[in-house]
């Protein structure tokens, strides 16, 4: 007999991905939509995420919406377990202020860290809790970045909160897996989004950018939603404690 190919579907599942109204949130959360999940999603800023809502569900698929704050984690916490039984959750809600080492202003060291760590850290202690009692499993992924394994010009922040990330997700992935609750990053490239744009712009920027990647172009969000599918699914059932590198080449020298 053959083996079988274990399913990418995820039907009968639930999800929660925040910063869900743009960018790769909005490619997370509609690639597990498409894969047949029902998908909280989650955002600071209502009208974009009611909007992308309403778009995820006139394609056919099953999403509702959750205006969330991380950077509030008592709040969001609340919010969290108001929702009962999830099985996936995609911790994407993240920020950068980039500026040199020697320029970084206290106010902006603090307004990242929140997020990205703090805000991260607490929205994913929220949904282990939730995952724990229901005894069923489950898959908690982190968009982290390349900036977790390497470091970055004017990236000192950006970096160590991804670094952090990447720690974070290891220990996690330990204390989790006698749940059977699988913890995991995602670590991106440069990704084609409306705010990555003023980066693209800068010409000195573009270069370095192009050096690096030995695909020869940046990602779309496109190119992240696979991997979180998979990640998210059976197909995946022995995968936790590591990272998927989606850098076109970057970290490879």
């Amino acid at each position: 007999m053959l083996p079988r190919t274990p399913s990418f579907r995820l039907d009968g599942r639930r999800a929660l991905v925040t910063g869900a109204s743009r960018g790769i949130g909005l490619g997370c959360a509609t690639a597990l939509a498409e894969a047949g999940a029902h998908v909280v999603c989650a955002a600071r800023g209502r009208p974009a995420l009611e909007e992308a809502v309403a778009a995820i569900c006139g394609a056919g698929f099953s999403a509702e919406a959750l205006v969330l704050d991380v950077d509030q984690p008592e709040a969001a916490g609340e919010a969290i377990a108001s929702l009962g039984l999830l099985d996936i959750f995609v911790s994407n809600a993240g920020m950068a202020r980039h500026a040199p080492l020697v320029e970084t202003k206290v106010a902006d060291f603090d307004a990242v860290v929140n997020v990205n760590l703090r805000g991260a850290y607490f929205a994913t202690q929220a949904v282990a809790k939730g995952m724990v009692a229901a005894g069923r499993g489950g898959s908690i992924i982190t968009i982290s970045s390349q900036m977790g394994h390497v470091g970055g010009v004017d990236r000192t922040v950006y970096s160590a909160t991804k670094h952090a990330l990447e720690g974070m997700t290891k220990s996690a992935a330990i204390e989790l897996g006698p749940h059977r609750i699988r913890v995991n990053t995602v670590g991106p490239t440069f990704v084609r989004t409306p705010l990555a744009e003023q980066t693209f712009s800068n010409p000195e920027r573009a270069a370095w950018i192009a050096s690096k990647i030995k695909l020869g172009r940046v990602a779309e969000v496109e190119d992240i939603m696979g991997a979180v599918v998979f990640l998210a699914s059976d197909a995946s059932a022995m995968v936790t404690g590591t990272s998927i590198l989606i850098d076109g080449g970057w970290t490879a020298g």
